[in-house]
């Protein structure tokens, strides 16, 4: 079973914490991830494009000529697609891009990145992240005793308004609690910092098939 070693925040070692071989030691599962990331991307999309089909496009209710006669080709609207402010054919309409992703396979992927982090040593677990005053150069101090650099994604149960409010000038800095935690996050991030009772209640969610 890997293990870990559980800082505070400046640093240093308080405790060792063993970590489920299921939720943190497994094979990453490339297909899941792709599957599972593709999904999300999907789902961030809008979906709001639109385009005025010939029956939205205003006017053109009279006939241009009549029907026969005149040698040139029968029209029954000037607002159909052929002519100039005319509707469009088959454009976009809004739509919803979410992809329909089993269970079982959102937390494979979620087992897997985990996983990924915590081979590659890109895994650090705290007791707490709390700071006394919304500074970020508080904040900034704390990530200085954990030797955090880069994209870095904090997980935890919940977070305070100190905290939200002094990273929120660091662009490096993503806060996610345990319930709304994504593959594409954690796969987008350099670092991924764990809170310990962020890690047993992942333990808890996904220890079980």
């Amino acid at each position: 079973m890997p293990k870990l070693n559980v800082l505070n925040q400046t640093g240093n070692t308080v405790a060792e914490l063993t970590l489920s071989d299921y939720v943190f030691g497994i094979e990453p599962h490339q297909q899941a991830l792709y599957d599972v990331v593709n999904a999300q991307r999907a789902a961030m999309r809008q979906g709001t494009h639109d385009v005025k089909n010939r029956g939205e496009v205003s006017g053109g209710g009279k006939k241009p000529w009549r029907q026969k006669g005149t040698g040139r080709a029968r029209q029954g609207s000037t607002r159909s697609p052929q002519w100039r402010h005319g509707g469009i054919v088959f454009g976009p309409t809004p739509r919803g891009y979410a992809v329909k992703m089993n269970q079982k396979v959102r937390q494979l992927a979620l087992r897997s990145a985990l996983s990924y982090h915590a081979a590659n040593g890109q895994l650090k677990v705290v007791d707490s992240v709390s700071i006394d005053a919304p500074k970020t150069k508080l904040f900034q101090t704390l990530l200085a005793g954990l030797g955090i650099e880069g994209k870095t994604l904090i997980v935890a149960q919940t977070f305070g308004e100190n905290e939200m409010m002094a990273a929120r000038n660091i662009p490096t800095i993503a806060f996610s609690t345990v319930s709304h935690v994504s593959v594409y996050d954690i796969l987008n991030c350099k670092t991924l910092v764990l809170t310990k009772d962020a890690v047993e209640a992942l333990e808890e969610v996904l220890g079980n098939d």
